[in-house]
Parts: structure tokens; sequence; C-alpha cells
């Protein structure tokens, strides 16, 4: 079967993504559809109907998901495949980060089924809940759950208001125990394959139209507490002075410096810091920060960890303040199959669009599917490189060409024998 007959609709894919940038939180900036707000409830009624409209069985998991199943005529035989992606977004965001893998997905559905296309097995096109980070520290809540890395510890986080992850699952109309049942088995999926915008700037800066993802970044997350002496600003000496903050700000340069020096894919973010009391007249006794490492680089990613708290603790006890530094492990550096990176790029040249390998920095619900079977992503150029903004910006065609390609490796894939992951 010519994949020229598989075409996607442009004037649809444009029309869908607009449909879905309505349903926003008019009070903030940009585009902002944050889990567990109403239009992010309003919208997942939206796409669930979109794929009802392409020919999808549709449900709601235990984790939260929408789920569309198109039947194989061998589905009850072969694992089935799966693609998707996430419609959250961040607080003030952009329209075409998650989004484009679901609603690309759905359009890949319908241009088989106006083709008369039938894939032989199974294929689930999944919106995962939560992708985003939230209030209670957890991303990928969806993913998590049907890969079965949900666990009890994250129900249990707090967030911002005082209320449970769990518990505010419940007040969303979600049971958090089938949550935490909802695993499908190591092994289940053929493969995920995931549509996405790159959030970067190499495919813009390359002039290549695909992006054939080699990894997604691990991410480790710190807070930092650091506890100096309160006094007064105008009459403690300099050299006299405990001041929580200015170690903080010493520590913000000493991240920077190890996310510049990683050899290869590799960045240091600090996202956020505090100062106690908060005052102009007074020398702060406490400050907080809040730091992100990311990397495809798993050895870099473990010692800049130890070298981090080694070089901030040294610089803090210089200046007489006390250090408490806690880490969190959002995810683990996942590389992609390169048995499906290859029908990626197999696809990208059959349809005379270029490509490049590049890795991913960002985290993705499939860097959590991998637990499943072989796992791959598509990326397509961001203006600018920008995203998590609302001047974040995908032209139609370039998400026409990630839809092409998406439409290509899955009948590819659906025909392969057994991956290797």
């Amino acid at each position: 079967m010519s994949a020229r007959i598989l075409t996607p609709d442009a004037d649809a894919i444009e029309a869908s993504i607009a449909q879905l940038a309505g349903i926003v939180d008019d009070s903030e900036e940009g585009w902002t559809r944050q889990v567990f707000s109403d239009p992010y409830k309003l919208s997942r009624e939206s796409v669930a109907e979109r794929m009802r409209e392409a020919g999808l069985e549709v449900h709601v998991d235990g984790g939260g998901n929408i789920v569309g199943r198109l039947a194989g005529t061998r589905g009850g035989e072969l694992k089935p495949l799966m693609t998707g992606s996430h419609t959250d977004t961040v607080r003030a965001g952009g329209r075409f980060d998650g989004i484009v893998g679901v609603l690309g997905a759905i359009e890949a559905v319908a241009a088989m089924r106006r083709a008369g296309v039938q894939l032989q097995r199974d294929l689930y096109v999944v919106d995962f809940l939560g992708e985003e980070p939230n209030e209670f520290g957890v991303s990928c809540v969806g993913s998590r759950s049907v890969a079965g890395v949900l666990l009890p510890e994250h129900l249990d986080m707090r967030g911002t208001s005082g209320a449970t992850l769990g518990g505010t699952m419940e007040r969303f109309g979600l049971d958090p125990q089938r949550a935490l049942a909802n695993a499908w088995q190591p092994g289940a999926l053929h493969a995920y394959i995931e549509l996405h915008i790159e959030q970067g700037p190499m495919l813009e800066r390359s002039g290549d139209q695909i992006g054939v993802v080699t990894a997604i970044a691990g991410i480790d997350r710190l807070m930092a507490t650091f506890t100096g002496r309160q006094d007064h600003a105008g009459a403690t000496p300099m050299d006299a002075r405990m001041d929580a903050l200015t170690a903080a700000a010493s520590a913000v340069l000493t991240i920077e410096r190890e996310g510049c020096g990683a050899p290869v894919h590799g960045v240091a973010t600090t996202g956020r810091i505090e100062a106690y009391p908060g005052s102009f007249n007074i020398v702060p006794s406490e400050a907080r920060l809040w730091a992100e490492l990311r990397s495809t680089d798993s050895e870099w990613l473990s010692g800049v960890k130890g070298r981090l708290a080694k070089e901030i603790g040294e610089e803090a006890e210089r200046r007489g303040v006390g250090l408490m530094i806690e880490w969190l492990t959002d995810q683990d550096a996942v590389p992609t199959s390169p048995a499906i990176r290859d029908i990626i790029a197999r696809s990208a040249d059959r349809l005379g669009y270029s490509w490049k390998p590049v890795p991913s920095g960002a985290g993705h619900d499939a860097a959590h599917l991998a637990h499943l079977g072989p796992m791959a992503m598509i990326f397509i150029p961001s203006v600018g490189g920008r995203s998590h903004a609302p001047e974040e910006f995908t032209p139609t065609d370039d998400i026409v060409r990630g839809v092409d390609v998406l439409i290509d490796v899955l009948t590819e894939l659906d025909r392969a024998e057994a991956l290797l992951a």
C-alpha cells in the first residue's frame, strides 16, 4: 500500500488544534490547561469525542488515561501498537506540546480509515493523564500507571494546597487504587511510538524536517535548604554575616557551571529560589532553592549529583551557613529502540523528508512506555526552539509531515516481526 494514499488532512489537523487551544484557563497567560483543572476536564471530553469520530473505541482506563482502540484483523493473536501523548499544559504554556502527538495520532487513524487501510494489530491511541509536572512533584501520572511505576508514595505526596495526589484524583472522578492496579505486563506492546514537537532548536538550526530521537534525558531534581542567621541588614558588618541567600545565590552559579560542563547533552537549571523572612532590612536566615539536572548520559547525571553536593556544601560552610539537600529522581535516561529509529529514518527517506538524529532534553510519557516494549519518538521543529511558553509554535506543514511519518511508521511496524528493544 502506497504511503501517498495515507496523506493526512492538514485542514483537519489545524482545526483540531485550534479547537483544543480554545479550552483553557482564561485567567492565565498563554495556553493554560493544567491537570485536574476544569478546562482540562472539558478538553478530555473533546479529545474522547474526536477519537470516536475517527472510528476508535474509547474508554478511560484505571489510570485516568483516555484510550482509543482501533481493532486489528489479528488483534487477538498479535501484540498491539500504541501511540499518543498528552493534552495538559504547563502554566502559561503553549498549544503544541503534547497536543500534536494526541491529535496527530487521531488524524493518522482517520487517514487510515479514509484510505480503507486496516492494520492486523490492534492500535491504541492514548491521551495520557497529567504528563506535565504538577504541584505534587509527580509528572507523567497516567503513563506511570500504565507502566506499573506509579507507586503508593506518589499518591501520598502533598501539593501546595495541602491536598494529596490521591485525594485530588478522587475529586477529579478517578480511583487512585485502580491507578495502582492499571499496569500492563512488561513486553505487552509490540511497539510504542510518539510524535512530539522538539521543544528545542536543533532541527530548525540544521534545517531538517524530522528528528529521530536517540534517547530521552534522565531528570534529577534537588531542593536545597540553606540555614543562616537573621540579623539587622544595616548594623551587621559584611564579614560577620551568615547570609543564607548569598549561599543559595552561589549555588545557582555552581549548578549553571555543571550544566555548561556536561560532556554530551546535559543541562542544569535553577527554577525557583526563596528567602526568609524576605525583608529589605533583614539578613536572610533561610533560603530554599529548587533545581534540576537533565542528560541522556546516565554516568554524568550520577556523578554530577555528588559534585554538586560537595561544592555547594563547601561554599555554604565557608559562609557559616547550614545546608540540607534532598534529591528526587524523576526518571532515568532512556534510549530509544534502534530498530524503530531505523524504521523512522527509512520512512522519512521514503516520503522525501530530511531527518537527523536528536536527543530529547525534555521528559516524555514515552520514557515510561519503554517498560512495556520497544519505544521511539518522532520530533518535528519548534520555531525558535521555544516551548513551555505562549510563543511556542510549529507550522501546520511541519505537523503534517510528522503525522505523515507517523502513519508510515505505524504501517511498517504493523507488518514487522518481533522488534529488538
